[in-house]
């Protein structure tokens, strides 16, 4: 756990994932109800899976164990990435629109590395 820091709201990686849910959350008010159940679903669990993970991280007594949460996170973006290529490609979301949230993962996903290698090189220190 980062002890210089009071909640997981003061990681930036945490800030910009949050953004990129509220990004999937107002773009998928626009898939096709038929989605509801299956892409629509998949992705906002895939994009809430990001914030989550770096907020339960966060708070695990170990740094092993924070790094654990914080891949996971990783792997969600990246999950969450395929999805919108994939409703993109379905024709759901237009391509600028698709650029701009893609932006906002792309930036969260920097962010994410930065902060995993922070807290690793705590665990090699």
């Amino acid at each position: 756990m980062n002890t210089s820091m009071k909640s997981f709201q003061d990681i930036i990686a945490w800030q910009k994932s949050h953004e990129f849910v509220l990004k999937i959350y107002e773009l998928t008010k626009l898939f096709p109800k038929n989605e509801e159940f299956c892409l629509t679903n998949q992705i906002r669990r895939a994009a809430i899976s990001v914030p989550s993970n770096i907020a339960e991280g966060f708070k695990r007594k170990s740094t092993k164990d924070s790094l654990h949460f914080y891949n996971i996170a990783e792997g969600s973006l990246e999950e969450a990435k395929y999805q919108l290529l994939l409703a993109r490609d379905l024709g759901y979301i237009e391509s600028l629109i698709y650029e701009k949230v893609c932006g906002i993962a792309a930036e969260s996903s920097k962010l994410l590395c930065r902060w995993i290698k922070s807290q690793s090189a705590r665990l090699n220190s």
